[in-house]
C-alpha cells in the first residue's frame, strides 16, 4: 500500500494545475510542465490541492500512484521553487568557465571538455563551485551526474568533481619499507 501516493500536493499559489484526459498540465507564467498518467492513476482537483487515487486493485497499481504523485510534485515544485546541485571541483589547475551555452571544464586531461548546456537549465561557477538549476528535478539531477562524471573524485587525493554535500572516504597510500 502506497504511502507516498495517498498524500495530497498541496497547490501554491500562481501555479495552474488542469487535467486533459490522461494528461496533468501544471503552468506558472509562461513555464509549462505535463505529466502523462497513461490512465494508469485518477486525479482529482479540489480545495487548491490535487489528489491522485488508484485504478483497480493490481500490485502495479500502488507503484503507479506512488510515482506518478512523485512525479506530479516534482512538476509543481520545479515551476514554484525550482531544483539545484552544487558540483565542487577539487585539483590542481582544475577549472571551470561558463562561456554562452557551453560550460568548458579544464580537469587534467590534454584537452578541455566542453559540455552543451541544455535548454531549460541555469549553470553558473563561482571559483571551484558548480551550480546546476533548473524546473526539472530529472534533468538537474542528470546534468550533475554527467558533469561529475567528467573526472569522479578519486580517493587518496580526493582530486575530480564532487557533489558539495558528498563525503568522500579516503584511502591510506603506500607507506615506506624500513
Amino acid at each position: 500500500m502506497s504511502r507516498i501516493g495517498k498524500q495530497p500536493i498541496v497547490i501554491p499559489s500562481g501555479v495552474e494545475v488542469t487535467v486533459d484526459g490522461t494528461v496533468i498540465n501544471v503552468k506558472k507564467g509562461n513555464k509549462t510542465s505535463s505529466v502523462e498518467t497513461h490512465g494508469r492513476v485518477s486525479v482529482e482537483i479540489a480545495n487548491n490541492s490535487v489528489v491522485l487515487g488508484k485504478v483497480g486493485e493490481a500490485k502495479e497499481s500502488s507503484a503507479f500512484w506512488g510515482t506518478y504523485r512523485a512525479l506530479l510534485s516534482n512538476a509543481i515544485v520545479g515551476l514554484s521553487e525550482g531544483f539545484s546541485k552544487s558540483l565542487e571541483i577539487n585539483g590542481v589547475g582544475y577549472r571551470a568557465a561558463v562561456k554562452g551555452k557551453v560550460l568548458e571544464l579544464q580537469l587534467g586531461y590534454s584537452h578541455p571538455i566542453n559540455y552543451e548546456i541544455a535548454d531549460g537549465l541555469d549553470i553558473t561557477v563561482e571559483k571551484n563551485l558548480i551550480h546546476v538549476k533548473g524546473a526539472d528535478k530529472q534533468q538537474v539531477g542528470q546534468a550533475a551526474a554527467i558533469i561529475r562524471g567528467y573526472r569522479k573524485p578519486e580517493p587518496y587525493k580526493g582530486k575530480g568533481v564532487k557533489y558539495t554535500d558528498e563525503h568522500i572516504v579516503r584511502k591510506a597510500g603506500k607507506t615506506a619499507k624500513k
